[in-house]
C-alpha cells in the first residue's frame, strides 16, 4: 500500500509542477486553487508513504515520478525540446528509480 500511496504522491507532484505554469504567478484563481491542492496531497501522501518506507528511498522516487512526469508533458504540452540528450537523461531516471524500488 506504501508503494500506491507514494505513486500518487508522484503524480499530485506532476500535477503542481504542471499546474504552476498554469497560475500564471498565481495570478489565476482557479489553477492556483488546483496547484495547492496538489501540493497538498503530494506531501500528505508521501508522508504516509514514509510511515513504512526508508526515507531516502522514498523521497528519491517520489521525485524522480515528478521529474520525469513534468518533462515528458513539459515535452508535450509546451513544445518543449525532445533531444536525445534529455530522454537519455531520463531513462537514467527511470533505471535510478527502478534500481531503488528494487532495492528497497
Amino acid at each position: 500500500m506504501a508503494w500506491l500511496l507514494l505513486f500518487l504522491a508522484g503524480l499530485f507532484e506532476i500535477g503542481w509542477a504542471i499546474g504552476l505554469k498554469y497560475t500564471d504567478g498565481f495570478s489565476k484563481p482557479l489553477p492556483t486553487i488546483l496547484t495547492i491542492g496538489a501540493m497538498i496531497a503530494s506531501i500528505a501522501l508521501l508522508g504516509l508513504a514514509l510511515r513504512t518506507l526508508p526515507l531516502g528511498t522514498a523521497y528519491a522516487i517520489w521525485t524522480g515520478i515528478g521529474t520525469v512526469g513534468t518533462v515528458i508533458l513539459g515535452i508535450v504540452l509546451f513544445a518543449e525540446p525532445a533531444t536525445a540528450v534529455r530522454l537519455g537523461c531520463i531513462g537514467l531516471i527511470v533505471a535510478g528509480i527502478a534500481g531503488l524500488k528494487l532495492t528497497a
